[in-house]
């Protein structure tokens, strides 16, 4: 057992950890909320995580994505792979460096518990969503990221026991409203916060 498993453990018993470490769990997109979130899952005792970003690391990320200026230009699923076993060496990953579209993007997460919906675009939102809504696996989408002084306002909307959106639901990313670490940190966090929520009361039985 290393040493986030031992740390997991402790907190909050072995027979849980060990029904954390059997999911897996997709993360659409390694950016913002995607590279974060994957730190929260990791750091919650997950092991198992598709990771699929088309996109490379560039030295506009670094004010809020998990990555290192070491690693600017490397493909965003790589560099985020790299950090995320410095957490725990154990991981399993699966690393995907693809465009989401509709065609491929139930072939990608096929076999996921949970798929957690963390791109920019709100055409790629919405593509994500409709493969996605109809299915009975866990589905956290985002929405309303941007700004400073905007954190607070974040919260939780349940469409259905398996769908819910994470965000303010209104500050759209642009010149005037910037994507900035606390705000789009707090967003990855609740949506990491939902999937742990979920596997740990025991919901998606």
């Amino acid at each position: 057992m290393n040493l986030i498993a031992q740390s997991m453990t402790g907190k909050i018993g072995a027979s849980r950890l060990a029904r954390l470490q059997t999911a897996k769990i997709g993360l659409a997109g390694a950016g913002g909320l995607g590279s974060n979130c994957a730190m929260h899952l990791v750091r919650s005792g997950f092991c198992h995580l598709v990771l699929c970003d088309f996109d490379h690391v560039e030295a506009s990320n670094l004010n809020r994505q998990f990555f290192f200026p070491a690693q600017t230009g490397l493909p965003k699923v790589e560099a985020l792979a790299q950090n995320l076993l410095q957490i725990n060496p154990d991981l399993e990953l699966t690393l995907v460096q693809e465009k989401l579209t509709a065609d491929n993007a139930r072939r990608i997460f096929s076999g996921c518990d949970a798929v957690v919906e963390c791109l920019d675009e709100a055409a790629a939102k919405a593509m994500l969503a409709q493969q996605f809504f109809p299915q009975p696996t866990l589905y956290v989408a985002a929405s309303g990221i941007g700004g400073i002084g905007t954190a607070q306002g974040m919260r939780v909307k349940k469409l259905r026991d398996t769908v819910y959106i994470v965000g303010d639901g209104t500050s759209e990313v642009s010149v005037d409203c910037p994507p900035c670490s606390p705000a789009v940190g707090a967003a990855a966090a609740m949506q990491a916060d939902l999937v742990l929520s979920y596997f740990l009361t025991g919901a998606h039985e």
